[in-house]
């Protein structure tokens, strides 16, 4: 299978499993979760190594997923930079409180959004930035939905967005700072070869799809308006533009970030 067919393979799957999480509950859809994640970390990481090769790839997990468990075991051993929370049990097996599973979602998101800023911008902070924003921006759906389902808690929720209660607005602004050092980390470590078209659409579909399929989700299945909402203008910022990049002809840049 090559590196345009295994993406797009894993991706179906992707999809399939999200599809199946309003129609589970309780230790299931925990379960269920678990094995989304892993599904993205293994998209995205693989996608890193058939499109840019080995070094791209151990940057990639070790920015991301060492970086962010890092930054997880920081924020719940002293509250920062995300507030003081707590996972529950429901995860799986916990490395310094924090459960294994959570780096790789920082993973799984944080490639396409690098690949999709790389698409719309420039090298520079702007496309540092714009990928920040575009990782962050996930989170709105992200916690939500993660709080309701009890796997973790903050100990104090306020302020919370309007309509978005059990999540602080701290917490967004701590993903935000996180995600735009991580980009950089990239940036730096790993500079990424122009767009390459065809074999990087798989990932700007996982990015949309990530986008559309939140905003149904909380919107219709999953009782959660409020984040619905948030996260639809969040993540838009990335996604529309991406999108409409799709739709008519996209002249890559051509300098190395």
């Amino acid at each position: 299978m090559n590196r345009t067919r295994l993406p797009w393979f894993l991706l179906v799957i992707l999809v399939l499993a999200q599809i199946g999480y309003p129609l589970t509950e309780g230790q299931d859809r925990a379960r269920l979760t678990i094995v989304t994640v892993v599904l993205g970390y293994l998209l995205s990481v693989g996608h890193a190594l058939l499109s840019r090769g080995p070094r791209a790839a151990a940057t990639l997990v070790l920015v991301t997923t060492v970086g962010g468990w890092a930054v997880e075991a920081l924020g719940v051993t002293t509250g920062f930079p995300f507030g003081a929370y707590d996972y529950s049990g429901q995860l799986g097996p916990k490395l310094g409180g924090v459960p294994l599973v959570i780096p790789l979602a920082w993973t799984w998101m944080a490639w396409p959004a690098w690949l999709a800023a790389a698409r719309l911008t420039r090298p520079g902070i702007g496309r540092v930035a714009l990928a920040g924003v575009g990782l962050a921006a996930w989170d709105i759906f992200l916690d939500p939905q993660m709080v309701a389902e009890g796997y973790w808690t903050w100990r104090d929720p306020t302020p919370a967005l309007p309509g978005v209660p059990g999540v602080p607005v701290g917490n967004y602004l701590g993903w935000l700072l996180v995600a735009v050092v991580l980009m950089a980390l990239l940036a730096r470590l790993a500079p990424t070869a122009p767009p390459l078209d065809g074999v990087d659409t798989p990932m700007y579909a996982l990015y949309l799809w990530t986008y559309a399929s939140s905003v149904l989700a909380h919107a219709v299945f999953l009782d959660l308006p409020g984040s619905a909402g948030w996260g639809a203008l969040a993540m838009s910022v990335v996604a529309l533009p991406l999108a409409g990049t799709l739709v008519r002809p996209h002249q890559p840049h051509r300098v190395r970030a």
